[in-house]
């Protein structure tokens, strides 16, 4: 490893002329590397046919309503940050305000490296403990929103969809505006009646690349559905797993009376809220991989 050669000199070097100026330069490289094994190790760990895979990810606020539609918005802020952090390319292909602040539903896509077998770990309900800024009274309020993580099906692989299984309708795209949407009357609904699902996509001003993008959406969550139900079947999980609902959080984010992040399930906790709301989710996911 080229890597590990260079910070060996570098050591030796640093060692024979007894410089200690090169102490913080050695913990920089020595961190790389460790960087890098800890991500090739994760990789190993990302074995199935979907982890490669770029993903399509979904965000929905709880009951609650302003509280919970902020909550929703700062997550995906979290999302956003961290993908910029591991390079990967993000775009908002569905956006629905909430109705004083935050927002109800998001979905976007997030293309890279492993994006679905990395982003697979967020998928389940997150909650949030703070002091309301929309509390006159200045109470503490507990928030939940939903997070759904989907391998995004390319040309390789074959989803059939019989067109007359499909609802398609038309509207009017409303939304916050700037970088989530544009207002155009190009916005595009999917109904897939056999199954229920139901996609749209309201970011292009074209209807036929609307369109285009919400049937690739559709794909997509209809393989994930295949995907989840052949799992259920050959390992018979439904004895023992829990429902995506508001009493099953896999995440808390604690900012009053005290600051906490913990993962239910990894037991993996801190106490530096701010970072993780700034993106800083690696750990979390790690641990959860790790484990899984």
């Amino acid at each position: 490893m080229t890597a590990l050669s260079d910070f060996r000199e570098l050591a030796e070097m640093a060692d024979a002329d007894n410089d200690d100026s090169a102490e913080d330069e050695i913990k920089g490289e020595l961190a790389k590397i460790d960087g890098e094994v800890r991500d090739e190790e994760l990789k190993i760990m990302l074995g199935s046919e979907q982890d490669p895979m770029d993903a399509i990810l979904s965000i929905h606020a709880g009951a609650g309503g302003t509280e919970a539609q902020d909550w929703a918005e700062m997550l995906l802020r979290m999302y956003l940050r961290w993908a910029e952090r591991k390079g990967y390319q993000t775009e908002i292909i569905d956006y629905l305000p909430g109705d004083e602040a935050g927002l109800k539903s998001v979905s976007w896509t997030l293309k890279g490296e492993y994006a679905y077998g990395y982003a697979k770990a967020e998928t389940g309900i997150h909650r949030l403990v703070r002091i309301s800024p929309f509390d006159a009274g200045a109470r503490r309020h507990t928030s939940f929103a939903s997070v759904f993580v989907y391998p995004e099906v390319d040309d390789r692989i074959v989803v059939e969809i019989d067109e007359k299984d499909l609802r398609i309708d038309t509207y009017r795209s409303s939304g916050a505006g700037g970088q989530h949407v544009n207002k155009t009357d190009s916005a595009v609904r999917i109904t897939h009646m056999p199954t229920g699902i139901v996609v749209q996509c309201q970011n292009e001003r074209s209807q036929h690349k609307n369109k285009s993008m919400a049937m690739k959406y559709l794909r997509s969550r209809i393989y994930d559905m295949k995907i989840k139900e052949q799992n259920e079947r050959l390992a018979d999980v439904n004895k023992t797993k829990k429902n995506i609902n508001f009493g099953s959080q896999i995440r808390s984010y604690v900012l009053h009376p005290y600051k906490l992040v913990k993962d239910h399930r990894t037991d993996l906790e801190t106490g530096n809220v701010a970072q993780v709301l700034d993106g800083d989710i690696d750990r979390f996911i790690e641990g959860y991989l790790i484990q899984n």
